[in-house]
């Protein structure tokens, strides 16, 4: 009988630790569960995949509207954390900034163009990348390198302007009369072919872009990098549902590696072509150093830092980037002006009384002149030309907002929601420059993401800055401008991308003004 009893208590005890253990447990998930952000209402398999509409940056914003400042996303396998506020960036950022300072490293794209996720912008943070960013920001984009190859931007915006003003001598309003009158220009191209070559010949020492007499191995490069920035660009549905990428949904896949195989050989050669120069190393092509030529020479040092696939990808992820945002934020700026011609009227007159109308506007001119760097820093807040920022990842658990973000999150911070929040900014869809006039620091400077914050922010923001104010500077200085059909807008819709292009490439009509003459007709 006593050891039925006891057969029965211990029955009982059971029962009531099993009770209490599965209690405790179904307490601590839930916990769990109301401590991570809010979340849309998902569905089996895909997640909230279903929700993304182009354009993304958009589709986030108005989740954030309904869901919070902080939301999370489940996209396929992949967690995703959104942050559309200042103050949140700012702790992901700042206070977390080294949890948050590593890559996703599982997107397919950048496995493939990024060569194994070495390049400065995918590697994971480590000493690897810490040796990249080294080298960026002190042997390719100091203040000292800059300066350096000056004579290389100066050169380039001077063909710019030499080729737009030749064009608009072709079409004249009144036969023989040489200054007067509008052409239509397309700009996208003219654009891109500026920083393209600027970028190249500071890592390769070579410019391949030329609308007037292109050659047959720049029409190849062109073709090619448009194609790597069309597939690079391409949201590959296999990064978040896996299965998708094992039977090769779509070829998505096997035209990166096709492309990768293009641009490999591409850039192999110009590394090939710097090892058989005759010249001394230290003093590369034309008498200073080409990125390609100061990473061959580390290469002999550190050959298992600098192998061939890290320069390869250092010079392609340098292209890619620094031409196609850089590109964009130009063709941006030139837009807004056409649709506000009394700014780009004050630009104007502030460049002419600061350069004059004797020589073409230099680099050194443009922190004199305040208004038009307010011109560029309102085109950031309007139209940044990476809404989302790069993706980061984080390293380990660590909370947001009060809440609990679990390691190996992808975090998106959505610049362009920030940049147009009513509660931060006035009238946020209007384009007023001023408004930047005696900005602030400290969270402020969370208002306007115009490169990134923290570690990996973007290294080459020093050199970004430089050509769009000289490239828009001189465009001012050297042309009158007006839209195609004085009572028609610019349509300013973005389009698909990383970089959110502007959807129509801008048209112009464009003439040189005649207090520039005698300078264009010295270039």
């Amino acid at each position: 009988m006593d050891d039925a009893i006891f057969a029965t208590a211990l029955s009982f005890l059971a029962t009531i630790f099993s009770i209490l253990i599965t209690s405790k447990l179904l307490i601590s998930r839930k916990r769990r569960r109301t401590d991570r952000p809010p979340s849309p209402p998902s569905l089996p398999f895909i997640g909230h995949l279903h929700l993304l509409k182009q354009p993304v940056h958009r589709t986030l914003q108005a989740l954030s509207t309904k869901y919070g400042a902080v939301f999370s996303l489940t996209l396929g396998t992949r967690n995703v954390v959104v942050v559309s506020s200042p103050s949140l960036a700012e702790e992901c950022l700042a206070k977390n900034d080294l949890v948050f300072a590593n890559r996703p490293n599982d997107l397919i794209g950048w496995k493939i163009f990024a060569y194994n996720y070495t390049t400065v912008g995918t590697a994971p943070y480590g000493p690897h990348w810490i040796n990249l960013r080294r080298f960026s920001t002190v042997e390719l984009l100091s203040a000292d390198r800059l300066n350096a190859s000056l004579h290389v931007r100066r050169d380039e915006v001077r063909r710019l302007v030499s080729a737009l003003q030749r064009q608009s001598q072709k079409l004249k309003l009144e036969p023989g009369e040489v200054w007067s009158g509008f052409t239509k220009v397309g700009m996208r191209s003219r654009l891109v072919g500026l920083v393209m070559n600027m970028v190249m010949r500071m890592v390769a020492g070579k410019r391949y872009f030329d609308d007037e007499s292109s050659t047959e191995e720049g029409e190849k490069f062109k073709e090619l990098i448009g194609e790597v920035l069309e597939l690079s660009a391409t949201s590959n549905p296999g990064d978040f549902l896996p299965v998708l990428r094992w039977i090769g949904y779509g070829g998505l896949e096997r035209r990166m590696w096709r492309a990768q195989g293009k641009s490999d050989a591409f850039f192999q050669r110009l590394i090939e072509e710097h090892r058989r120069s005759n010249k001394p190393r230290e003093e590369g092509r034309g008498g200073r150093k080409t990125m390609i030529d100061t990473m061959l020479s580390l290469q002999e040092s550190e050959p298992e830092t600098y192998t061939d696939d890290v320069i390869k990808g250092q010079a392609m992820i340098v292209i890619l980037a620094g031409t196609d945002t850089t590109a964009t934020l130009i063709e941006w700026v030139m837009a807004a002006l056409l649709n506000h011609p009394e700014i780009l009227s004050k630009a104007r007159a502030e460049i002419d009384n600061v350069v004059g109308n004797s020589r073409l506007v230099e680099e050194s001119d443009c922190l004199n002149l305040p208004y038009l760097q307010l011109i560029i820093k309102e085109t950031f807040r309007l139209y940044p030309p990476a809404p989302t920022l790069m993706p980061h990842q984080s390293s380990e658990d660590c909370t947001v907002g009060g809440y609990s973000i679990a390691k190996g999150t992808m975090l998106l911070i959505n610049a362009w929601a920030i940049h147009r929040d009513t509660a931060i900014w006035k009238d946020p869809t209007r384009f007023r420059p001023e408004r930047h006039q005696g900005g602030g620091g400290g969270v402020d400077g969370y208002k306007l993401l115009s490169y990134g914050m923290g570690r990996r922010s973007c290294p080459g923001s020093g050199l970004a800055s430089r050509v769009v104010s000289v490239a828009v500077g001189a465009l001012i200085q050297c042309f009158e401008w007006e839209r195609i059909g004085e009572e028609i807008m610019l349509d300013m819709s973005e389009g698909h991308g990383l970089t959110m292009p502007k959807l129509e490439p801008l048209e112009a009509m464009c003439r040189s003004r005649e207090v520039m003459k005698d300078v264009l007709l010295s270039l």
